[in-house]
C-alpha cells in the first residue's frame, strides 16, 4: 500500500469566520444579503445561522428502502444534537442505493451517490456533513464522495434490523433465504411454511442482520475511524441508536471547529486496520471492491495482493453469519459489538490512527469487553483460522478473483472438474431448473458476462442455484465460478469478481462447457486445463459483444468504470486522475 502526504491536525480551533460558510453569509455585499434573504424565506433569523457551523444531513431514506425505513426519525435525533452543541443543522435528501429494489443492481449507481455527495458538498455552504447510510452501496458511496471533498464527516450507520423468527428457528436474512429456498425447489417446504418463513425474516427497520455486505462495510468505515467508536453494532430500533445519531450530531460540530478533515483520518494505517477487522468478522466478498475503491480515493493504493496477505494471517473471530454458524448481528452487538472484536485483535492494529472523536483507535477501544466468547472469539478459538476471503490467480484470473473460504464446503478448496458455461443467468436458470439436466457434483458452473461492463453493473448473480438435479439428490454446494458479485448474506463455493470480465475479453471469455477446471486453494490458483496454443487460436475469433447503452448514466458508465479489482470507481474519479476542484466561485 502507499499513501499520500497527510497534513497535520491544526492546534488551533477555527473562528465563526473561518468558518466555510461564511463565504456564503458573511461578507457585506449583494451575494450574503441573497443568501441570507433567502434563509430568511426558509423561517429562519440571522441569530439561527451566522457564525454557526452549518451542518448538511446527508439522508438516503426512501419508502423503497427498507434499510433506511428509521431515516427519517434518526434525522431528527440528529438535528437535536447539532443544535445542542451550537451549530445549525440542514437535511439533504440522497440517492437511496437500495440492495432489494434497484436493478439490475445498486452498484451501477454507487459511483453517482459518490458524485452527487461529493458535488453535494462542495456546492452547499456546509462546514461539515453527517453521512446516514448503511444498505451495501450507500457507505462506500457516501464515504467515497465524502473524503474528495474532504469537510469534516462523521458516518451514522443505519443498523442491523432484529433477527428473523419464524417457528421457533432463528432466521438471518439473505443467509436463510438461500437455505430455505433451495429447500422450498427440492420439495421440502409447504406453501404455508414459506409465506411464516417470509413474513418472518426481517422484522424490522435496518439492514440485513448477517455480517452481508451492509454490517461488513458500516463495521469497515468503524475500524477506519469515520464513525463513533462501535456505531455500527448498534441495532437499528434500539433506543441506543437515537443516542448515538443525537451523538453523531453533537460531534460533528466539534469536528468542524477542530478542522478535522477526512484526509487526517482515512490514512494508510486506517485502511491496514479496515482490512484486518473486515477479515476478522467474516467480512462479505464485496468488501474487497469498495474497501480498494475507498482507499484509492483517499490516496491509498490498496491492491488485491494486499488483502490477500491480511486474510492469510487475520483470523476470523466473529461466530455470526453467513461464515460463523450460530449467530447473528444483534448477539454480536450483545457480545460487546466491534469496539470488543478490535480489542481481541487490538495487537494486530496500528492503536495510533485518528479517528473522528479526535482521539486515537487506541484510546477508543479503552475499556472494550467481550460478553460472549462464543461470538467474538479469542484468537486461540476462531471460527476460521484464516480471514474472510481469498484472492485467487491463474489463466483464467490473472486479475484476480475472490472467495470466501469459510462460507464453502472444504471438499471444493481443491477440486477438479469439467465446466459448465453459461453466456447469460436466464440460460443458465433454465438449466439449473431442469431436474433432468446432466449434471454432478464434480461440474462446475460458470456464469460470464456479468461483471461491472458484462452486467451491466456487476449484479450480485454470482451465488449461481444449486441446479435441482442435484438438490433432489441432496447435495447443497459445488465449485461455481462468476465475474459477477454476489450477497454478503451468501454462502458456499463461489468464486466471484474474475477479472477481467468476459465482457471486455477477459479469459473467462475463452472457457467452453467441457474444459476441466482447478481450482486450488491452498495455492491460491484457479486454471482452465487448456493448452495456450488452443486459448489463442480461441481469443483471435473473439469478438466484443454489442454496447448494451447508447446515452445517458449507463454510457457514461461503460466508458469510464474500472474492473474489479481496481474497485468499480470511475477512472477520472480516482484521486491520481486529478485534483479535487477548489472552493466553488460566489458572485
Amino acid at each position: 500500500m502507499r499513501i499520500h502526504e497527510v497534513p497535520a491536525l491544526s492546534p488551533t480551533r477555527k473562528t465563526p469566520e473561518q468558518l466555510r460558510s461564511a463565504r456564503w453569509f458573511a461578507p457585506d455585499d449583494l451575494r450574503s444579503f441573497g443568501h441570507r434573504s433567502r434563509m430568511m424565506q426558509l423561517g429562519y433569523s440571522e441569530a439561527d445561522f451566522m457564525g454557526k457551523p452549518l451542518i448538511g444531513i446527508l439522508n438516503t431514506w426512501s419508502e423503497l428502502n427498507s434499510c433506511h425505513a428509521h431515516f427519517r426519525e434518526r434525522a431528527q435525533d440528529v438535528k437535536r444534537g447539532v443544535l445542542a452543541a451550537g451549530g445549525f443543522p440542514v437535511e439533504l435528501p440522497s440517492l437511496s442505493v437500495d440492495e432489494s429494489f434497484t436493478k439490475p443492481t445498486s452498484m451501477l449507481y454507487r459511483n453517482m451517490l459518490a458524485m452527487e455527495t461529493e458535488e453535494m458538498i462542495r456546492s452547499h455552504p456546509l462546514d461539515g456533513v453527517v453521512l446516514m447510510g448503511g444498505c451495501d452501496k450507500t457507505t462506500p458511496g457516501l464515504v467515497m464522495g465524502a473524503i474528495t471533498a474532504n469537510v469534516p464527516m462523521i458516518y451514522l450507520p443505519a443498523g442491523p434490523m432484529l433477527r428473523g423468527n419464524y417457528a421457533g428457528q432463528k432466521l438471518g436474512s439473505g443467509s436463510d433465504a438461500w437455505k430455505y429456498w433451495d429447500e422450498r425447489r427440492a420439495g421440502n417446504i409447504t406453501e404455508a411454511e414459506w409465506q411464516g418463513l417470509q413474513g418472518g425474516i426481517a422484522r424490522s427497520a435496518g439492514v440485513c442482520m448477517t455480517m452481508g455486505t451492509a454490517s461488513t462495510m458500516t463495521a469497515i468505515a468503524d475500524a477506519m475511524g469515520l464513525t463513533l467508536p462501535g456505531a455500527s453494532s448498534v441495532p437499528a430500533v434500539d433506543s441506543g441508536h437515537q443516542r448515538m445519531a443525537a451523538d453523531c450530531g453533537r460531534r460533528i460540530v466539534d469536528m468542524v471547529w477542530e478542522d478535522l478533515t477526512p484526509d487526517l483520518i482515512v490514512t494508510e494505517a486506517a485502511v491496514r486496520n479496515a482490512a484486518i477487522v473486515a477479515m476478522a468478522t467474516g467480512c462479505s466478498t464485496n468488501a474487497v471492491v469498495h474497501l480498494i475503491a475507498m482507499a484509492r480515493r483517499a490516496g491509498v493504493d490498496l491492491t488485491l495482493d494486499d488483502l490477500d496477505a491480511l486474510g492469510r494471517v487475520t483470523p476470523l473471530i466473529a461466530n455470526v453469519r453467513p461464515a460463523g454458524k450460530d449467530y447473528l448481528m444483534e448477539d454480536f452487538f450483545y457480545a460487546g459489538g466491534l469496539r470488543a472484536l478490535m480489542a481481541q485483535i487490538r495487537e494486530r492494529l496500528d492503536l495510533t490512527a485518528l479517528t473522528v472523536t479526535g482521539r486515537t483507535m487506541g484510546e477508543n477501544l479503552e475499556g472494550a469487553k467481550v460478553f460472549n466468547d462464543d461470538v467474538i472469539r479469542p484468537l486461540s478459538n476462531p471460527v476460521y483460522k484464516e480471514g474472510s476471503l481469498a484472492v485467487l490467480r491463474g489463466n483464467l484470473c490473472p486479475d484476480g478473483a475472490v472467495i470466501k473460504p469459510a462460507a464453502c464446503d472444504p471438499t471444493y478448496h481443491v477440486h477438479e472438474g469439467p465446466a459448465l458455461v453459461f453466456d447469460s443467468y436466464t440460460e443458465m436458470k433454465t438449466f439449473v431448473d431442469d431436474e433432468a439436466a446432466e449434471v454432478s457434483p464434480a461440474h462446475v458452473m460458470v456464469l460470464r458476462n456479468a461483471g461491472p461492463l458484462g452486467g451491466p453493473g456487476f449484479p450480485e448473480w454470482g451465488m449461481l442455484p444449486i441446479p435441482k438435479a442435484l438438490i433432489k439428490q441432496g447435495h447443497r454446494d459445488m465449485l461455481r465460478i462468476s465475474d459477477a458479485r454476489m450477497s454478503g448474506t451468501s454462502y458456499g463455493a463461489c468464486v466471484l469478481h474474475v477479472a477481467p470480465e468476459a465482457y471486455v475479453g477477459g479469459p473467462l471469455a475463452l472457457l467452453k462447457t467441457g474444459d476441466i477446471v482447478r481450482l486450488d486453494l491452498p495455492n491460491r490458483t484457479l486454471d482452465m486445463l487448456v493448452p495456450a496454443g488452443e486459448l489463442n487460436a480461441r481469443a483471435a475469433v473473439w469478438r466484443a459483444p454489442e454496447p448494451r447503452f447508447e446515452r445517458g448514466w449507463g454510457w457514461m458508465f461503460s466508458r469510464h468504470v474500472t474492473q474489479a479489482d481496481k474497485g468499480c470507481d470511475f477512472d477520472f474519479l480516482e484521486r491520481g486522475f486529478g485534483k479535487p476542484a477548489g472552493e466553488p466561485d460566489i458572485y
